[in-house]
C-alpha cells in the first residue's frame, strides 16, 4: 500500500509518542552509523619518526610510514575496517609527466606494503591521481595551453593504479575524473592477473571550493595556485550528469562509485543509490571537517555531536561507507 497521511488521525496517532523515551527511540532508529561504515583518510611522508600537524585540519597529522603502521595498529583495534592513503611527494621528485606516480619504490607504494606486512587485514584504498606528483598541481598531463590532456594522462593512470596492485593495494581509487580510465585500469589489472584488486571510482568527484585543507596537507595547494580543476571535475550544479559518470564507471568496471563532497551533495548520493543500487560511498572532505572543527573550537557548535549527525546524514541519504577524517573519532567514541 501506498503511504498515506490521510489513513492516520489525530489524537489517535501521535507521533510525539514514540520519542517520549530513549528506548523507543532507538528501536525506531531508521539508520546508524557503526564502524563497519569508516574509511580513515591518512597522510604519508617520508622520513623516520616524522610528525607533522595539518594545521587547517586539527588532530590530523601527516605520518612517515612507521608511525603510520603504529596508527594503523590503533585502527584496526578499534575496528575500522579500512584506510585511504595519500602520499606528500616532496617537491623535488615532481614532474611534468608525473613519474614518480608509478615508482615501484615510490611513497604510496612503500606504504601499502608497510601496512600489509603489519596489518594484514586492514583493508588499503590507494589514490589513483597525479596531483601529489605533478609540479602544477593538476591531476593529469598538460598540453601547451594547459589543459590537461585525458588520453595520455590515463596511460600514466594505468601504470600508477598497476603499481598499488603489486605493492599490494586491495583498493584502486581513481580521483582523477578523466575519461575512461575506469575500463583501462580494469582491463590492465585484469591482464596482470591482480582479479580481486577492487576499484572505488570517484565517480561524482566536483569542482569544490571544499577541498582546500586536503591540498594544504599533500602540499599541491602551492603548485595549483590560483587555477582550478573545473575542465574535469563535475560542475556543482549537475546531479543528471553524475548519475551517467556513475553508470558509466560502473560498465567499466568500477566496484565501487563515491560521491565527493559529502554533505553538500547528499542528493547526489541519494539518487546514485536509488537509481543505480550499486555499492555507494561518500567523502566527507576536509573542508567539511576544517569547518566542524574551527566552528567547534570557537564554542559555537558541540565537536562530538555534529560528528555524530553529519555521519549519520550520510548514511541516511544511502551512503553505503564515509570516507571521514572524523574516522578515528568516531571509532573511540564507539568504544567508550
Amino acid at each position: 500500500m501506498a503511504f498515506n497521511d490521510a489513513q492516520r488521525f489525530f489524537p489517535e496517532t501521535r507521533l510525539r509518542r514514540m520519542r517520549r523515551d530513549d528506548f523507543s527511540r532507538r528501536l525506531m532508529r531508521e539508520n546508524q552509523v557503526s564502524v563497519d561504515d569508516l574509511i580513515y583518510p591518512m597522510f604519508v611522508l617520508e622520513g623516520h619518526q616524522e610528525r607533522e600537524p595539518v594545521i587547517s585540519m586539527p588532530g590530523i597529522e601527516r605520518l612517515s610510514i612507521d608511525l603510520l603502521v603504529a596508527e594503523v595498529r590503533h585502527l584496526d583495534r578499534l575496528g575500522i575496517p579500512a584506510v585511504a592513503l595519500f602520499p606528500v611527494t616532496p617537491a623535488d621528485a615532481k614532474s611534468e609527466l608525473a613519474e614518480e606516480a608509478f615508482n615501484p619504490n615510490g611513497l604510496a607504494q612503500r606504504a601499502v606494503r608497510a601496512i600489509k606486512d603489519a596489518v594484514p587485514t586492514m583493508g588499503v584504498i590507494t589514490d589513483v591521481a597525479l596531483d601529489p606528483f605533478t609540479v602544477h598541481g593538476q591531476d593529469g598531463i598538460l598540453d601547451e595551453t594547459g589543459y590537461v590532456l585525458n588520453d595520455i594522462t590515463v596511460e600514466t593512470l594505468v601504470k600508477q593504479a598497476v603499481s598499488h596492485a603489486e605493492a599490494g593495494a586491495d583498493v584502486v581509487a581513481p580521483s582523477d575524473m578523466m575519461d575512461g580510465r575506469i575500463g583501462d585500469i580494469r582491463s590492465a589489472l585484469e591482464g596482470e592477473r591482480f582479479v580481486n584488486t577492487r576499484i572505488m571510482a570517484y565517480s561524482a568527484k566536483y569542482a569544490s571550493a571544499y577541498y582546500g585543507p586536503f591540498r594544504d596537507a599533500v602540499g599541491s595547494a602551492a603548485n595549483l595556485g590560483k587555477a582550478d580543476k573545473k575542465t574535469y571535475q563535475m560542475d556543482p550544479g549537475n546531479s543528471n550528469e553524475a548519475l551517467h559518470e556513475a553508470a558509466l564507471d560502473l560498465a567499466e568496471g568500477a566496484d565501487m562509485v563515491m560521491v565527493k563532497p559529502g554533505m553538500p551533495y547528499l542528493d547526489v548520493v541519494r539518487r546514485i543509490k536509488d537509481e543505480l543500487l550499486a555499492p555507494t560511498f561518500v567523502y566527507q572532505v576536509s573542508g567539511e571537517y576544517a569547518m566542524h572543527k574551527a566552528a567547534a573550537q570557537n564554542g559555537w557548535l558541540d565537536d562530538e555531536a555534529v560528528m555524530q549527525e553529519s555521519l549519520l546524514c550520510m548514511k541516511r541519504a544511502g551512503a553505503d561507507g564515509i570516507l571521514t577524517y572524523y574516522a578515528k573519532q568516531y571509532a573511540e567514541w564507539l568504544d567508550r
